[in-house]
């Protein structure tokens, strides 16, 4: 970033404002300059400003072009210095014609904007924005003065976003470049002030949203942007049965971040609809074909159109038969997973929705809601384990009557935290034959099971793949500077190139990986939990609402590894070291060897461990 140039003017812009929030978010314009230049032939030369950004070119002559000026902006080529016209799915290009140049005089590329996301339900800009797409190349053409009377810049849009707040490395190179493809990813795509699902509709949706807020979290300590959209989901839910269970996840994410409880206060009331626990059975599980989804509870739940249809879907994109695309593989991204009445993934996002609004209602003082929350938890976990693991198998099938077996049915109760002790050997075993099974939203799940149950090591390998194409290596083979929306066209045929619900493997490294993560609501207290898996050393650096955690990693043997923590004032830390260990040093004091966790006070504290 040392070659932005800080911008001109901010402006402090509220898009689309809802009466649910005050926040206001600032959106930035920042110039870069490019990092090659290259003539294709006289008058015609092609740009590479180095990553994608949402924004348009920027140009400044020093003398007058009194002739037509054509201009290409595109995110992919179709081969060297030459951008794709055609790039297919949802990958931008937009060709913009200038019928001069004035000397002096800074201009900006307009373009026609896509109908589809500046229409209808797309988070709109002002006007003064204009037209802008996600764009890496540049060519231009019919350049009838000395390429050195011009200069070029990325004009791009994001919302206020601190670069110097995070950072990550590993001995995994891979891992590295993942890492900051997601870093970038985070910061580009905040261009609208919500978090939107990607250039294709610009709409907010509750599962992507989620990741992004996750990820967003760990890279930068702004909240306002993720308050925002969360309160937009209050009143603009969307139809996905799963989609609408994350909305209790993004409130609860923000509440443990920022420890203000004033959300979960303003819209208790909506997120205990959003729940669906109005669509329970007597056992406790929940089914989407339940009666009690009525054109009532449908409004209630806040569609503006009551016959809205509230659906499964498991993963995205489903299966052929429901898109009608041409997939590569016949059930989309679902593993071949069967979506029965009453299924496992569903109702293991309502258990997780029991769990977290039980500790919601306990914050908030409403001690009777906090147990009947806590009740339903457990009514719905002995249900779930009753009616859909396969005990004999130690697995577990699709959901009630189904004799199919899934990595989403068994990733899902992973990540819960819903398997019986007794069966996380088995369950990881399944999960572990599937490989990436999922699409890139589903490996946020897939990921989180690993990290949790001490499968670090696969998990590792599944960030760093590089082999065949359902993988983060992938998007940057292709040519991407941003997460894709799926692992490659052929597995959505409209995907697009900026979609921050990929960025799975930043949050996971970070609060997996690493395992920094709030331990009590604002931060006061983190918890580090590390699982390295076969990194030899890694360092990383961490924003909170407090300041910045600091952690060097550092296998200095095939017996000893030190970890160098560093805790803002203000806050302190539990650090959980990661067994098995023989010995253990704090701050070169010996610690009792069957020890849990040791308190981590503000400023440097040194974990030293012996195997």
């Amino acid at each position: 970033m040392k070659n932005t140039i800080l911008l001109i003017a901010s402006l402090v812009l509220t898009l689309n404002s809802f009466s649910q929030t005050n926040d206001k978010i600032q959106l930035e314009n920042s110039f870069f300059k490019p990092k090659k230049v290259v003539k294709i032939k006289d008058g015609h030369y092609f740009i590479d400003f180095g990553k994608a950004f949402f924004g348009t070119v920027e140009l400044t002559a020093t003398q007058n072009q009194n002739d037509t000026l054509i201009v290409h902006l595109g995110e992919k080529l179709i081969e060297t210095y030459k951008i794709d016209r055609k790039p297919g799915a949802t990958i931008r290009y937009r060709k913009s014609v200038l019928p001069n140049l004035l000397s002096h005089t800074p201009t900006s590329v307009s373009m026609k904007a896509f109908k589809r996301n500046t229409t209808g339900a797309a988070i709109m800009l002002p006007d003064s924005v204009g037209a802008i797409i996600p764009f890496r190349y540049a060519e231009v053409e019919n350049l009838k003065i000395p390429i050195d009377k011009i200069t070029f810049k990325q004009k791009v849009l994001h919302a206020k976003f601190n670069d110097d707040a995070s950072y990550f490395s590993s001995s995994n190179p891979i891992m590295d470049s993942i890492w900051a493809l997601c870093k970038h990813t985070i910061k580009a795509t905040t261009f609208t002030g919500y978090y939107v699902d990607g250039d294709r509709e610009r709409i907010p949706y509750e599962a992507d949203a989620y990741i992004n807020q996750l990820s967003h979290y760990s890279v930068d300590s702004l909240y306002a942007m993720a308050r925002r959209t969360n309160a937009y989901f209050i009143d603009h839910p969307t139809w996905p049965t799963e989609w609408l269970l994350h909305t209790v996840l993004m409130f609860y994410a923000d509440y443990m971040y920022t420890g203000d409880l004033q959300p979960l206060e303003d819209h208790y009331d909506n997120l205990k609809l959003k729940t669906l626990m109005d669509l329970e059975r007597p056992d406790g599980l929940i089914s989407s074909k339940s009666p009690n989804l009525t054109k009532d509870l449908i409004k209630k739940l806040g569609f503006k159109n009551p016959n809205t249809k509230i659906k499964d879907i498991i993963d995205w994109p489903p299966a052929q038969k429901d898109t009608g695309w041409k997939l590569a593989t016949a059930e989309g991204e679902r593993d071949g997973y069967e979506i029965v009445d009453v299924n496992t993934a569903i109702n293991a996002f309502y258990y997780k929705n029991m769990v977290l609004m039980s500790e919601i209602a306990e914050a908030l003082n409403k001690t009777d809601d906090a147990k009947i929350f806590n009740e339903k938890a457990k009514q719905v976990k002995q249900a779930i384990n009753n009616t859909f693991l396969d005990s004999e198998k130690g697995i577990y099938i699709d959901g009630e009557g189904s004799k199919h077996a899934s990595l989403h049915g068994n990733m899902l109760p992973l990540a819960f935290d819903l398997v019986p002790e007794e069966h996380i050997a088995s369950v990881t075993k399944f999960i572990k034959s599937r490989g990436m099974a999922c699409s890139v939203y589903g490996a946020q799940y897939l990921l989180e099971g690993l990290y949790k149950y001490d499968e670090e090591r696969y998990a590792n390998q599944l960030i760093s793949d590089t082999i065949g194409d359902r993988n983060w290596w992938n998007m940057i083979k292709v040519g991407s500077t941003m997460a894709m929306e799926a692992w490659a066209v052929k597995y959505k045929p409209n995907t697009d190139w900026n979609h921050a619900w990929g960025t799975a493997p930043l949050n996971a490294i970070t609060r997996y990986l690493w395992g920094i993560q709030p331990k009590t609501p604002g931060f006061k207290i983190a918890q580090i939990t590390p699982k390295m898996g076969d990194l030899t050393h890694s360092k990383i650096k961490t924003p909170t609402q407090h300041g910045i955690i600091l952690g060097n990693y550092e296998k200095t043997s095939a017996q000893t590894s030190t970890f160098t923590i560093t805790i803002p004032d203000r806050m302190t830390a539990e650090f959980s070291p990661p067994k098995p260990f023989k010995k253990a040093y704090l701050n070169n004091k010996k610690v009792k060897r069957k020890v849990n966790s040791v308190t981590l006070k503000s400023g440097e504290s040194i974990i030293k461990l012996v195997n």
